[in-house]
């Protein structure tokens, strides 16, 4: 019993794989970088995104995001809308992850030959989505400093696979029981020299170095 279920998740994840490449492919012909933005619920995932836009409009960087949740809410693409940049909802019906086919009918509804930078906003989860290759170029996680210091040790495969971390909402940190180097060294541990930005999108702080280093990232026009 045990083999045939192995059997099965592998089946479903070298279907997924294969058209998570044809993802990879569409983003590529497109000259749109992309990044799969992965976090726990309240990690600040609409809101770093929000704050991204922000401070990208007077560089005239056209993002398109792509939103995921469990169930039919509107919530965060409307605010993405609300900042003038085109976003599609995906409703996961409950499912704790997004994949590659999810992305795929999402893609078709952007209007990626107009656009720079492609943002999929997973659900909010540290262990489902780490399965999934999406075919997006970065997989860039949000660990909020609420959450606590301990995740990289209890959630490790997700950090195995990142290309960057966010560490948010450091205006909390004289408030929170938070141990920096601690947490510093669960990742490091996991994903050496691992690229990591400490910001708050609240007070702006550290978002320049995040910035720079996605300017350098999209594709010349």
């Amino acid at each position: 019993m045990t083999e045939k279920r192995i059997t099965i998740v592998e089946k479903i994840l070298d279907a997924n794989d294969r058209l998570a490449n044809e993802n990879r492919r569409r983003f590529d012909l497109a000259e749109v970088f992309s990044i799969n933005l992965m976090a726990s619920p309240g990690a600040g995932k609409t809101s770093f995104i929000l704050a991204t836009i922000n401070a990208l409009l007077d560089a005239n960087v056209q993002i398109g995001v792509i939103e995921g949740d469990t169930a039919p809410v509107t919530l965060d693409s409307d605010k993405i809308l609300a900042a003038g940049m085109p976003a599609v909802q995906i409703n996961s019906g409950g499912n704790c992850h997004l994949d590659a086919v999810m992305i795929d009918s999402a893609l078709d509804q952007l209007p990626l030959e107009t656009l720079d930078l492609v943002i999929v906003e997973n659900i909010g989860n540290l262990i489902c989505p780490a399965a999934f290759y999406l075919g997006t170029h970065s997989n860039v996680l949000i660990a909020s400093v609420p959450e606590g210091d301990d995740k990289p040790y209890k959630y490790p495969n997700i950090y195995r696979g990142l290309d960057v971390l966010i560490i948010n909402k450091t205006d909390l940190l004289p408030y929170v029981d938070f141990d920096m180097d601690y947490f510093r060294q669960g990742v490091e541990m996991l994903n050496p020299g691992l690229k990591t930005f400490a910001v708050s999108c609240k007070t702006g702080e550290g978002l320049e170095d995040w910035l720079v280093w996605l300017k350098s990232k999209l594709p010349a026009r």
